[in-house]
């Protein structure tokens, strides 16, 4: 006759079963938003944090199996509880560091599919072990509640159906409430304190909370001491904000000549605005030919401008600077990002900016444009669904007569079927006049196109001798360095868009150029060497 315990009671069993499923899905978010400032966010990223989680679960479903028929001690799953929690509740205090020094090692020892292996390195350090111990809940709790034969698929059932409803709110309570309310840190901290409770609760009624137990709550206790904090990018001082949202890591610094907007912790720079409003010295002063192309400026004429992927408004205000009777329109899938625009970047409240997805944005207005700027790929993420065929098209149908659609295309490969061929060449199957322009001192490449013969004629050195000089002389070095595109056979439609390969090609080549130079260091000199140098 099994003793009475805290164990005779079912429900106890299943609330161990519902916070563990919880618990793994509030994780698995989790490292998608730690990881995303480091590695982006891409499908490539997620298939990565899936996949580890999955084997984790996988090979805890079979230890906890094998361990529960050989020794079925409650105490061994509910230490293992501990553990898993305590793990969870340190991931915020040393998470960040882990990721970083898998992320220095790998770099210089890695040649190719850099991101992908740093991205499985650091899953496999940070989040395997606890998921692999969750992993074991599953099988442990089947031998504590199965009495009869007569009864064990109801309650194998019951067990996985409070197993899939934790999950359920594990998926939707982090996404939509902890995370932008108190962050990544705080939401780990949050189920690692639950799941310690959980375990608390048993060793207290068994009357069996030792040294083990206490050793358990002060480990989260300085976790949540010193684990609490919000901040990616733990080196950098003074920042005007740090944050997240439901889509992004947002970083916003600010130095004597400009405020800058990244989503990323180690790189790029997503918004700018210059404080004397000048140009910025940018990707976004080529774009600012677009509407040149379009005859912005030009006497009685109001030229209409879309922005996909708005940011803080940094081409929004570029052009109501340069460009007279320019009436302007928004869409910016992070309602963060626009709020940090109004506050940080000085983006006009007349300025109406929609919240939502460029093309989704696009299927649900009729209205047409002068210039539509598609802005809304960010390192290796690139939306599949606004660089196919499809897209293109739906653009073109939003575009009058002479109107022109500029691109950036923020990483330039070198090598054959690159991703800025595929989405050229996927926009030259879509437009008949396609041109390049590559941005000095960067990675970018803008992209124009249109139906109009004639729409690089309003570039010419006397057609833009009317505009304020230092826009004149911007608009002659992008029609210096104009070329017609010539389509080549790379295309990708809704159905086929591998744009994370693709770009993930072009960063470990980027990467590869970067630190190419440190590396012969590192291999002459050894690390003392490496070291000497960076500092």
């Amino acid at each position: 006759m099994r003793e009475k315990n805290i164990l005779s009671n079912k429900y106890y069993l299943y609330l161990t079963e519902f916070f563990s499923g919880m618990s793994v899905m509030a994780v698995e978010l989790g490292a998608s938003r730690l990881l995303a400032p480091y590695f982006s966010s891409s499908q490539i990223v997620w298939t990565i944090i899936i996949g580890t989680i999955m084997i984790a679960m996988a090979l805890g479903n079979i230890y906890g199996g094998r361990s529960a028929d050989k020794n079925p001690d409650p105490d061994r799953l509910y230490g293992r509880i501990v553990i898993a929690a305590v793990w969870i509740g340190l991931i915020p205090v040393a998470g960040k560091y882990i990721i970083l020094g898998i992320s220095a090692v790998l770099i210089f020892s890695v040649s190719s599919n850099y991101l992908i292996w740093a991205a499985f390195a650091a899953c496999m350090a940070v989040f395997v072990f606890p998921l692999f111990l969750l992993g074991t809940v599953t099988p442990s709790l089947a031998k504590y509640t199965v009495d009869s034969l007569e009864d064990n698929g109801r309650t194998v059932g019951n067990l996985g159906a409070f197993n899939t409803i934790g999950s359920i709110l594990g998926t939707f309570l982090p996404t939509f409430v902890t995370i932008p309310a108190v962050g990544t840190s705080v939401t780990f901290l949050i189920f690692a304190g639950i799941l310690l409770a959980l375990a608390l609760i048993y060793f207290i009624s068994m009357r069996r909370a030792g040294v083990r137990m206490a050793a358990g709550v002060l480990i989260f206790g300085l976790s949540c001491i010193f684990g609490v904090s919000d901040s990616f990018a733990f080196w950098e001082e003074d920042l005007l904000y740090e944050g997240e949202s439901v889509y992004n890591y947002l970083q916003v610094r600010e130095n004597e000549k400009s405020v800058i907007l990244s989503t990323n912790v180690l790189f790029g720079v997503q918004s700018i605005l210059q404080k004397d409003d000048g140009l910025t010295g940018m990707y976004y002063d080529y774009a600012l030919a677009a509407p040149v192309m379009a005859g912005a400026g030009e006497e009685d004429k109001q030229t209409d401008v879309l922005i996909l992927g708005m940011g803080t408004g940094t081409f929004a205000t570029q052009c109501r600077r340069y460009f007279d009777g320019i009436q302007i329109a928004g869409v910016e899938i992070d309602e963060k990002i626009t709020a940090l625009a109004r506050e940080y970047f000085r983006l006009p409240e007349d300025i109406e900016v929609t919240t939502y997805d460029g093309r989704a944005f696009l299927n649900a207005v009729e209205e047409r444009y002068d210039v539509i700027m598609v802005d809304a790929y960010q390192d290796i993420t690139i939306p599949f669904q606004m660089s196919s065929v499809e897209f293109f098209s739906l653009v073109k149908e939003h575009l009058k007569e002479g109107g022109v659609m500029v691109v950036n295309m923020n990483m330039r490969g070198t090598k054959e079927g690159n991703i800025n061929q595929y989405l050229a060449d996927t926009i030259c199957s879509v437009f008949p006049h396609v041109y390049t322009v590559d941005v000095a001192w960067s990675t970018n490449r803008e992209l124009f196109a249109s139906d109009d013969a004639g729409m690089t004629d309003r570039l010419r050195a006397e057609a833009v001798a009317g505009l304020e000089p230092e826009l004149a002389d911007m608009m002659g070095r992008v029609r210096e360095g104009l070329t017609a595109y010539e389509a080549g056979p790379y295309q990708m439609t809704d159905d086929k868009a591998p744009v994370e390969l693709l770009g993930m090609q072009v960063i470990d080549d980027l990467i590869g150029g970067e630190v190419e130079y440190y590396k012969d260091i590192y291999e002459e000199e050894g690390i003392a060497g490496l070291l000497r140098q960076l500092g």
